[in-house]
Parts: structure tokens; C-alpha cells; sequence
């Protein structure tokens, strides 16, 4: 009998959901430590960068509108805070469970298969980000940033990028020999990604090369799909961004549970 390639299509099925619902009970013990850790960082990026540089930079231009940069930096930060929890959460605690704790292998001595299990790291690894960046949110809300009744579309915005960026973030942690692996995924793509997707600064001040590769990148896509709702209008091209991050997740995703599968058959 011939062996299944790794790389056949995905089979899956609602088995992924106690798996989902055995995360939650778990980091439910641990909430508040978490919610703490996934929001501390962005809000002293916000603090210093938006309080700090802003009262120096002043406003900036936007589709031709003169924007605070507080309202600028926040309207960017809450998608690179869900592509920081997502991440985090697809590599450090879904290695955890795959490699350290063999939670995986437990899990598949019952009637559940390895494609369910990746499919509900995935979405539990999003969901999380959500919880993360709801946090966030309401922060910048209470500070009076924004005020934007467009602001409840961000929601399915945000879960759209936690779930992209868990989808690639699985393809690191299915290579991962240990967690020292990660730093790379860190350190050479996501940390230059921040700095290229006009989180910091507007797009249209970088070399005309490097702009192109930007627009292509998937946290600029999400930036242009988020930042328009926090100044109350609405964004263009929807289409084009949206799906930039739709590619990005369905091979992302298929590359992962590929590679996964491929070390599960070891």
C-alpha cells in the first residue's frame, strides 16, 4: 500500500474542538498572567513612541489627512500586538504542547488526528491574540484615541490577522528542534516586518524598492485594512488587502500541517 503524501490536502473535521477547549480551560488558570504579558509590551511601545515622539513629530499625513501620531501609531500597533500574541502563542506554548509536554501524542491516542489538533493551535493561537488586542483596544478607547463607531469591523479584521500570522508562525514551530529556534523567526522576519509595514511611519517615506516589497507584506495589508476605521473612514482596495492575508494564511497553514505531519511521521 502506497503511503499518504504529507502534503495531501487538509482532513478536517469538529474534533479540533475539544482540543480548542482543552487550551481555554488551561490558560484560563493562567489569565490574567497572560492578558498582562500580551498587552504590557504594546502599551509602553504606545506610551513611549505615541507620547514620547509624538509630542516631537506632532501629525502626520494619511490619504492626504493630517492625522495626531498618537492616533497614527495606536491605529498600527493593535494589528502588530495580534501578530505578536498569535506568534507567541503558534510557536512557545503550541511547541510546548507538540514537543516538551507531548500533549499532541496524548491527544491522539484518542479518535482525534493530527490535522484537527494543528487546525485548533491555529484558531486557539487567533482567538487568543483577539483576547489580547480587545484589551488593548479598550485602553486606547479609555485614552481617548479614538472614537470611531468603525471601530467594532476592526474585530474580524484583527481575528483575520491572528489567524494568518498563527498559520505561519505553526510553519517555525513544525522545523523547531528548540525553543532557541524561534529567535530567528523573531529577529529576522516579524521585528523587520514592524518596521516595514507603516506602523511607525507612513509608507510613502521609504525608497520606492523597498515599498513595493511592503505592500506585499502581511502586516502592511493589515495596517491598511485597520488604520482608516480608527480615523472613522473607511479603507480601499478591502479586496487587494484582504486577500494578501487569506493567501498568506491558506499556504501558510498547508505548509504547516504538511511539515507537521512530515515530523509526526518520523
Amino acid at each position: 500500500m502506497m503511503a499518504q503524501s504529507v502534503w495531501r490536502a487538509p482532513r478536517l473535521s469538529w474534533r479540533f474542538w475539544p482540543v480548542f477547549q482543552r487550551n481555554l480551560l488551561v490558560w484560563r488558570k493562567l489569565a490574567i498572567p497572560s492578558l498582562v504579558g500580551n498587552i504590557a509590551e504594546p502599551l509602553m511601545w504606545l506610551v513611549a513612541f505615541g507620547y514620547g515622539m509624538g509630542a516631537l513629530v506632532g501629525q502626520v499625513t494619511v490619504n492626504g489627512a493630517q492625522v495626531p501620531y498618537i492616533l497614527f501609531l495606536a491605529s498600527g500597533s493593535i494589528c502588530m500586538s495580534a501578530m505578536q500574541a498569535a506568534s507567541f502563542e503558534a510557536l512557545y506554548s503550541a511547541f510546548s504542547r507538540m514537543h516538551v509536554q507531548k500533549t499532541w501524542d496524548g491527544i491522539m491516542n484518542a479518535p482525534v488526528g493530527l490535522d484537527d489538533i494543528v487546525l485548533a493551535e491555529m484558531l486557539w493561537a487567533a482567538f487568543k491574540s483577539l483576547f489580547a488586542v480587545t484589551a488593548i483596544l479598550g485602553v486606547m478607547l479609555g485614552l481617548g484615541i479614538s472614537h470611531s463607531p468603525k471601530l467594532l469591523l476592526a474585530w474580524p479584521i484583527l481575528l483575520g490577522v491572528g489567524i494568518t500570522f498563527s498559520c505561519m508562525a505553526l510553519v517555525f514551530n513544525a522545523l523547531a528542534k528548540g525553543y532557541d529556534f524561534f529567535t530567528y523567526y523573531f529577529t529576522l522576519f516579524l521585528t523587520p516586518m514592524m518596521f516595514l509595514s507603516g506602523i511607525f511611519f507612513p509608507l510613502d517615506q521609504l525608497p520606492a524598492v523597498v515599498r513595493t516589497v511592503a505592500d506585499w507584506l502581511p502586516l502592511s495589508n493589515a495596517v491598511a485594512l485597520v488604520r482608516p476605521l480608527f480615523m472613522d473612514q473607511w479603507p480601499t482596495g478591502v479586496l487587494h488587502h484582504a486577500l494578501v492575508l487569506v493567501v498568506y494564511a491558506t499556504v501558510s497553514f498547508w505548509v504547516a500541517l504538511s511539515l507537521t505531519r512530515k515530523r509526526f511521521a518520523k
